[in-house]
């Protein structure tokens, strides 16, 4: 008597546990994400009363951070389970969701090369608006420190700009002991001090133009960015395809493991 071995279709453990790898990545990712967030959120009051939330004019970074979380969170937790339980439903809603992201990201990038002035103007009045709100946040504080620390700039188009904040303003009404002054992140830095110096910026505007470059940075951060992209082109490509090859490494693992179960349920039936 003779046995013969029929060739069966079955699901690769190879690209399920590949799948599975690759997701717990982003999902502990996202609770890091997410821990950090209501954190944050936590130190601030904000979980004790959520309508501060809507009291602030510009930007909470922190609402950055936990959108992230929440993507990252909702993505890694449907890839690995849907990997696992070899869910067809939960992998293609993984692998659409990464297939939407992909394309916002590309449209994104095209979009923002092809209309650079309405960029620009948009990330104008998004600075203003956080210039506004300076000193209603310490994580919107922070950020804009650091951007204006680490690009050597003041303001959207220059030093002005904290003219918008009533803390800054120069108007006779203000009786602020910061009015006329900027920010000390606006501040050129002293190697001889080793403390930094919060008060450098006091009034500051109230000098002579023509002297405001020896205490702070005359520049504009939009002017300050628009110069660093050119000088960072190939770093900024090298993220954006990395990202790419990632998210397209994610899509193929997805979308292989899918045939492999539907060719799997398509062999039970027949």
């Amino acid at each position: 008597m003779h046995y013969y071995r029929y060739s069966n279709a079955e699901v690769s453990c190879w690209y399920k546990y590949l799948l599975f790898s690759y997701n717990i990545v982003f999902w502990l990712a996202g609770v890091v994400f997410l821990g950090v967030g209501l954190w944050a959120w936590s130190e601030k009051g904000v979980l004790s009363d959520l309508t501060k939330v809507t009291r602030l004019h510009g930007i909470d970074p922190v609402v950055l951070v936990l959108m992230v979380g929440v993507v990252m969170f909702t993505l890694g937790f449907a890839g690995c389970v849907g990997a696992l339980r070899e869910n067809i439903c939960l992998l293609k809603f993984f692998c659409g969701a990464i297939v939407l992201i992909f394309f916002l990201e590309l449209a994104v990038a095209v979009l923002a090369f092809l209309f650079q002035d309405w960029v620009r103007d948009r990330f104008r009045e998004f600075f203003e608006s956080n210039i506004r709100s300076y000193r209603d946040d310490i994580d919107l504080q922070n950020l804009i420190d650091s951007l204006q620390k680490a690009n050597q700039c003041c303001g959207a188009y220059g030093p002005e700009d904290w003219d918008l904040n009533v803390y800054f303003n120069c108007s006779g009404a203000s009786y602020s002991r910061e009015k006329c002054g900027v920010p000390f992140s606006c501040c050129v830095p002293d190697p001889a001090q080793k403390v930094v110096n919060t008060q450098c910026g006091y009034d500051v505007r109230i000098q002579l133009k023509s002297k405001w470059d020896e205490f702070i940075f005359t520049k504009g951060c939009i002017q300050a960015l628009e110069g660093w992209l050119p000088r960072n082109i190939y770093i900024v490509a090298g993220v954006f395809i990395a990202i790419s090859l990632l998210q397209i490494f994610g899509i193929f693992l997805a979308r292989t493991l899918i045939s492999d179960i539907e060719a799997v349920k398509a062999g039970h039936y027949f």
